[in-house]
């Protein structure tokens, strides 16, 4: 009786195989796209990005888990110094960078998907210092500006005319400096100037804001070496996230006072299919 049963599952299984062989060879059945595993890259920039002990938090950092675990990818966020994550994302296959903000030169480089934030790029000055900067009217250009080291920001204060950059591995560095009266301007994203100022014991009452000088909008970007099958899956689970209401939630939890940006979009170079 034994042999026969193990007979029959055996019988049964090589029918199963061959339903499945079937099904695999009709036209037009396609199996659900796969996503490569990709070293995922973030920076210290808080509340977007930040390491608190062995792991990646911050508000880009909760988006990204929430659209893995819906593509079923667990691969670990590592935190970084901005340049090396930013150099592997050019030059290495397979990676995955965030934040990064938008620019025509970025949008050659990378394939973007977002937004994930939005915010402005500004100049801010020591409190009490704001007044006689604007009184200065075009010659603010000739003084030196801190920045943040191969950051978009260092790149927008370059394109508004000022040339004299001092930049630094870390935007709390910069603020340090700022602050030690090493330089009279620090260009940088409004959405983290309070949280990096915190982290360094200081307020955003030790700081004004001396102008704007652009929006910004803050995408993920994956190298170009990245699948257009693997960059659909994250771009479907971004649009998920969207639609269900779990991006404005997590936007709303670490970001309670700017709207979240419901838009999805994808940005790819020129030629690349």
């Amino acid at each position: 009786m034994r042999r026969k049963n193990l007979s029959t599952c055996k019988a049964y299984s090589h029918l199963l195989n061959i339903l499945l062989l079937g099904i695999l060879a009709l036209p037009g059945f396609m199996m659900p796209a796969m996503a490569q595993d990709l070293q995922i890259f973030t920076e210290d920039w808080p509340p977007i990005s930040f390491g608190s002990g062995n792991k990646a938090e911050g508000m880009a950092v909760e988006v990204v888990q929430a659209m893995q675990a819906h593509i079923g990818n667990s691969q670990p966020i590592q935190v970084v110094p901005w340049a090396r994550g930013y150099k592997a994302l050019l030059e290495e296959p397979n990676t995955l960078l965030f934040t990064v903000g938008r620019s025509e030169e970025r949008e050659k480089l990378m394939v973007l998907l977002g937004p994930i934030a939005v915010s402005t790029t500004s100049l801010y000055t020591r409190k009490g210092n704001a007044a006689r900067l604007h009184s200065m009217g075009d010659e603010i250009q000739k003084l030196k500006v801190g920045a943040y080291r191969s950051s978009i920001f260092a790149d927008t204060a370059r394109k508004k005319g000022f040339q004299n950059i001092e930049q630094a591995p870390t935007p709390q560095i910069i603020a340090n400096m700022l602050l030690a009266k090493r330089f009279d301007l620090w260009v940088e994203g409004s959405l983290v100037v309070s949280s990096v100022l915190k982290e360094i014991g200081h307020t955003a009452d030790d700081v004004e804001k001396v102008k704007v000088l652009d929006s910004l909008e803050l995408y993920l970007a994956f190298s170009t070496s990245t699948s257009p099958a693997t960059i659909k899956v994250w771009e479907d689970a971004l649009r998920w996230l969207k639609k269900e209401g779990h991006f404005a939630r997590i936007h709303q939890k670490w970001l309670p006072n700017e709207p979240p940006p419901m838009a999805v979009i994808r940005l790819d170079p020129p030629g690349k299919p």
